[in-house]
């Protein structure tokens, strides 16, 4: 038998912080690919200390839905897993490789596969060009249009900048877009202004969070000028400075995010049959082509 754990953080605050979480288990859990598949949290029950022990899968895959490396995908999830013999240089990583590292927990007899997040994996290149086309309603966007990559950068962690730029990277070397631009809250270039780092009329802006909160739905929003208090709402696509912004809300909304993380699994060793091309095609055929686990931010910007 195999499980999959998707490690979350959660909220005490915002009540809806756990419902990307709880989307995508349901999306794979469909599937049928995993014997369990369970949803777990830093913030939130049930909790990432009791998880594995309410298993009866033998063998157990854990993927953190986080953006980047750092404290909670290297010290407090495994920790509070109880992951004998866990250490970060394991991982082999320069802040954007984290693959998997295989450990025991011997007290309830468990193989455990721990993966690296899902913001660091190559398919959320694809998550964050699917959130651009979801917004815009349109499956060719990119000729004509700009994308700025947003995240929350800080001092505190170099790598949550290094996430954000490798996709940015990678989107850019696509050649879809007619200017890619990773843009930051916290440290230069800031999203604030947005306009300045863009030629095209057009611009989308997918910030790289898991779930709309107050960063995505609150600071964003009034940073870049969409409107002027959050709980009025905004348009979209807004007018700013010349410019028509495509505002898309949290990238971890996006429906094909299950696949992200059937994929971390698959690359741990998981069989999982045909459940990747299942799910790619159930979000297909579900939203016709875009992505309706959230509608992004509309004339409503709620939490």
């Amino acid at each position: 038998m195999q499980a999959l754990v998707i490690a979350a953080h959660g909220s005490h605050l915002n009540p809806d912080a756990s419902d990307p979480t709880y989307a995508h288990a349901d999306t794979v859990r469909e599937t049928g690919a995993f014997d369990e598949v369970r949803e777990a949290f830093w913030k939130e029950e049930p909790h990432f200390r009791e998880v594995i022990r309410t298993l009866e899968s033998e063998e157990v895959f854990v993927v953190p839905l986080f953006i980047s490396e750092g404290y909670f995908t290297e010290q407090v999830i495994p920790r509070e897993l109880r992951l004998e013999d866990w250490n970060p240089d394991k991982w082999d990583s320069d802040g954007t490789a984290a693959s998997t590292v295989t450990l025991e927990a011997t007290d309830v007899d468990k193989t455990v596969h721990y993966c690296g997040p899902v913001g660091t994996h190559d398919a959320m290149t694809d998550v964050i060009v699917q959130r651009a086309e979801t917004v815009t309603e349109d499956s060719d966007v990119g000729a004509g249009f700009g994308l700025a990559v947003v995240g929350h950068g800080t001092e505190r962690n170099e790598n949550s900048a290094k996430a954000i730029e490798y996709h940015t990277e990678r989107i850019r070397e696509q050649g879809r877009f007619d200017e890619v631009e990773a843009l930051f809250m916290d440290e230069e270039p800031e999203v604030d202004d947005v306009t300045d780092f863009f030629e095209a009329e057009d611009v989308v802006v997918v910030p790289l969070f898991i779930a709309d909160g107050y960063h995505t739905q609150e600071d964003i929003p009034e940073d870049m000028g969409l409107t002027d208090d959050y709980r009025l709402g905004w348009d979209v696509p807004a007018e700013v400075d010349g410019h028509r912004i495509w505002y898309a809300g949290a990238v971890g909304t996006e429906g094909l995010m299950a696949d992200v993380l059937l994929e971390r699994a698959v690359d741990a060793g998981a069989d999982v049959g045909d459940a990747l091309e299942a799910v790619r095609n159930e979000v297909s055929l579900r939203d016709g082509g875009t992505s309706d686990s959230t509608s992004g931010p509309t004339t409503e910007a709620g939490d």
